[in-house]
């Protein structure tokens, strides 16, 4: 007997299925570039003779571009189109990554880094604007969402582990190599699957000035936090930079008021709850990624893990990422707020185990417990707040919407290893100087920055509690149910 469906799902279809496949392999490719290349730094180093300042810029020059065009690259999928955005982003993190592979010498290596995070500022966005404004009935965008959080969290544990399988194994450089494959893959995916746009502005449209602006102070922002711990955040030339920093964003701010074609319509934050998830991204992942950090350098300069021992000792870690990820998104009616409150919780309880690290620990009592609890939380918590940063986002600020998310994300991460970094020096430093043995000083000083992690972890449920408790039933403003189209007349953000 036939029954007529009044909103079709377009995840139920093949095509849906596989579209979200192809998202989620973008979102893994641009994640997972953060973190693959920590294990390899070593034998980067050795391979071509970085300086021990120098060799920070091989993940940081990454996420100085990926942060400072964020928010450039997701306006510019709203305005000329996803598609071809997300091609661009593309192409130029493949051919930096093969210019990377082949590098003879560290500016290459490090001009390479840039370029692809430069790629990912135009991809990730351009991506997650794509899913959200092509899964727009209930069931579908809550479980997308979910899949696009999952596979965030998973990429950036598995970016570790294959990072040592590949060093260890063919050597540093495919840690580089894969990605032109994958890139190659994706871009067959994007023509197959994602249907080209009518243009939709001129250069004209772009609001130049709010372009130089906000790139110029997102760049001098992340470049001083990846700087200070090195310069002292007492330096004259930190508080300089931060100060340049916080002038030119707030000229941005003022500009975007004044501007007929703003690059940031101030009017998004009408949306309930954005601001509130975005800064609880930006908070708890200054915890997330510290760990992760941390964690590698204990385990490697302290228990003296190979690249892949250290690899293979955050699988455990992927898994209960996925399972927590899973479990989270079959929460729909409970909403977002207490999901991302309790994955906080969770994650901080987790980062405060790993505080606890001794020189002679154990891979299952000290490690393994407190990684798994960390997982879980920081499964629930990147599911929830996705789902809460792109809901009641109409469709022609989607884009800017995923900017702003992963935007956040960059400066948190950015923020936090600068802050735990100097943290855990100071530390090591201080014990270095009253002769306390290499290995007592590594810990105890990774031992800090790992409750400075859990401390942030817990302001981020603090924060949480200020999110719109979204429930993934509720429609979207402004989307057409009918197989995830976007409508032709464009809908301005809700009111207040």
């Amino acid at each position: 007997m036939a029954t007529d469906i009044p909103h079709a799902s377009f995840l139920a279809t093949r095509r849906g299925k596989l579209t979200l496949m192809l998202l989620a392999a973008v979102a893994f490719l641009d994640f997972v570039d953060a973190s693959i290349v920590n294990v390899a730094l070593p034998a980067i180093r050795q391979d071509l003779h970085f300086s021990e300042q120098g060799l920070q810029w091989v993940p940081s020059g990454y996420l100085l571009t990926y942060g400072g065009f964020m928010l450039l690259g997701g306006r510019a999928a709203d305005l000329i189109g996803r598609r071809p955005v997300l091609v661009a982003g593309t192409v130029l993190i493949g051919l930096s990554s093969l210019v990377g592979g082949f590098a003879e010498s560290s500016g290459v290596l490090v001009g390479a880094r840039l370029a692809q995070g430069l790629g990912a500022a135009m991809m990730l966005p351009a991506a997650l604007s794509i899913l959200t404004t092509t899964f727009t009935e209930g069931s579908d965008r809550t479980k997308a969402l979910a899949v696009w959080g999952a596979v965030g969290g998973l990429a950036s544990a598995a970016g570790v582990l294959l990072g040592g399988l590949l060093t260890e194994g063919p050597g540093w450089r495919w840690v580089m190599f894969v990605n032109p494959i994958a890139a190659l893959l994706v871009l067959g995916g994007i023509f197959w699957l994602i249907d080209g746009e009518r243009h939709r502005a001129r250069l004209a449209d772009f609001d130049l000035r709010g372009t130089v602006l906000a790139t110029g102070g997102m760049l001098l922002l992340v470049f001083t936090l990846v700087k200070a711990p090195d310069q002292g955040w007492g330096a004259a030339n930190t508080l300089a930079e931060l100060t340049g920093a916080l002038v030119l964003l707030a000229a941005f701010v003022i500009n975007e008021q004044r501007s007929r074609n703003p690059l940031l319509p101030l009017s998004i934050f009408r949306v309930k709850g954005l601001a509130a998830a975005d800064a609880t991204q930006l908070v708890a992942f200054a915890g997330l990624l510290s760990m992760f950090f941390f964690l590698t350098l204990y385990m490697q300069n302290v228990l003296g893990y190979s690249p892949i021992q250290t690899g293979a000792a955050y699988l455990p870690l992927t898994f209960a990422v996925g399972v927590a990820a899973g479990i989270s998104s079959q929460l729909p009616r409970i909403g977002t707020r207490p999901v991302i409150v309790a994955g906080a919780l969770i994650g901080s309880g987790g980062a405060y185990w790993l505080s606890r690290i001794p020189v002679h620990g154990s891979y299952l009592t000290d490690l393994l417990p407190g990684m798994i609890v960390f997982a879980l939380g920081l499964g629930a918590m990147f599911v929830a707040v996705t789902t809460a940063a792109n809901a009641g986002v109409p469709p022609d600020r989607a884009g800017l919407a995923a900017a702003l998310l992963n935007a956040s994300q960059q400066v948190g991460g950015a923020l936090g290893l600068a802050i735990f970094s100097a943290i855990a020096t100071s530390r090591i430093n201080h014990l270095l100087a009253s002769n306390t043995p290499p290995a007592d000083a590594l810990t105890s000083g990774f031992q800090r920055a790992l409750l400075a992690s859990s401390i942030f972890l817990l302001a981020a449920a603090v924060v949480a509690l200020r999110i719109t408790n979204t429930r993934g039933e509720e429609p979207q403003p402004g989307t057409d149910t009918q197989g995830g189209r976007e409508p032709e007349a464009l809908p301005q953000p809700a009111p207040a």
